[in-house]
């Protein structure tokens, strides 16, 4: 029996906990925080045994396998770095980590002693991923990756967004990127698993949308336009939007032959041919297809639901699954150190550029109207 430890027992540890009770082989036989409320009902209603208001008693007296962080973000690091120090197994969610070279000190002290690592990029395993794993694996794009989009939009009249906004001392307000900084890795890490290169080309621009400078918010960027580039290999577009309507949560990849279309809130993968139909077969035979393509969605989605994994999490129980069995086989981790790297490098690449705007960016945009730098070709 694998044993687990969570360190954070807010919100998102909630979902760990349920996940790893899905997963067979595995018992979390501790949990902390530093308020003690928050250790005790995470430890009374899931149940777990022992709750720790610190991280180096839990590792000392449980000596769990592995531990879960899933505090705040800027704690990250120094959580992580302590127990693999003291020879557990980490699995991190997202952002893994505020800057790049704490990203590379991680991994490197992971490998310097023999222990796994990973980052709770769940949404690239949900059921719709893996099949869209599998295809560009079979070959299905025709060739390597030529470009992607990947959009991730973002509803501020959700909860979580309304405690972001109302609250000035909220945590995500104290990252370095503020809510793209908490966010938009998701959207990264997609685009990272495809590149080829370690060192991209990176363009951003980002500002304050006019809902939110309206309502006299200045400090919280919620409009993103990315542009990755590996020069004559893969490119890539990535967008971060509370404005956009639906609020696409959407990852395409475009090949010589064919493309892929990803839509993570319906859990659908749609074929894109490349081929083309003469006259106005065009206008009947590629509806058909996709029309087909949805109905074959929808039942595999229902069939999902019946086994009973089809639930918002279905990608994080995988993710962990996937990770805990590496620990038990000692194989690779599901996720890639150089993608989880690469992640974390793009990311620090982004905010740089955007902490480099200036105040032109805090104008809800009517002055951020240039895509390209002043002296781009």
């Amino acid at each position: 029996m694998l044993k687990v430890a969570i360190v954070g027992c807010g919100k998102i540890a909630d979902a760990h906990a349920s996940q790893i009770g899905r997963v067979p082989g595995s018992e979390i036989v501790a949990v902390c925080d530093r308020e003690p409320l928050m250790a005790e009902q995470l430890a009374e209603r899931f149940p777990v045994r022992r709750a720790f208001t610190d991280v180096d008693t839990m590792l000392r007296e449980a000596r769990p396998d592995v531990v879960h962080v899933t505090t705040p973000p800027e704690s990250h690091f120094e959580i992580a770095r302590g127990c693999l120090e003291a020879g557990c197994h980490v699995y991190v969610e997202k952002p893994f980590t505020l800057h790049a070279a704490q990203a590379r000190a991680l991994v490197a002290l992971a490998t310097e002693h023999g222990l796994k690592l990973t980052v709770g990029h769940d949404d690239q395993f949900s059921h719709t991923a893996r099949r869209m794993r599998a295809l560009v694996q079979s070959g299905y794009l025709g060739g390597p990756v030529v470009h992607m989009e990947s959009h991730y939009g973002y509803d501020l009249g959700d909860g979580y967004a309304r405690a972001l906004l109302g609250d000035p001392r909220h945590w995500v307000r104290r990252l370095p990127g503020g809510l793209l900084h908490n966010v938009i890795s998701h959207g990264i890490a997609r685009i990272a698993e495809f590149l080829t290169t370690d060192a991209p080309g990176v363009v951003a621009r980002g500002f304050v949308s006019p809902r939110l400078a309206a309502l006299g918010e200045t400090r919280i960027m919620d409009e993103l336009r990315v542009l990755v580039s590996e020069g004559v290999g893969a490119s890539a577009f990535f967008t971060f939007s509370s404005q956009m309507r639906p609020a696409l949560r959407q990852f395409r990849l475009y090949g010589p032959s064919n493309s892929l279309l990803l839509d993570q809130d319906h859990e659908t993968l749609v074929r894109v041919p490349g081929r083309r139909f003469p006259s106005y077969v065009a206008k009947f035979v590629p509806p058909l297809g996709i029309a087909g393509q949805q109905v074959a969605n929808l039942l595999t989605n229902g069939r999902a639901f019946l086994a009973r994994d089809f639930h918002m999490k279905s990608g994080m129980k995988y993710l962990i699954e996937a990770f805990h069995q590496s620990i038990v086989r000692d194989t690779s981790p599901p996720i890639p150190y150089r993608e989880i790297l690469l992640t974390a490098s793009i990311m620090d690449s982004i905010l740089e550029q955007l902490r480099a705007q200036g105040p032109a960016s805090r104008n809800g945009g009517r002055e951020q109207l240039a895509w390209w730098p002043a002296d781009a070709p």
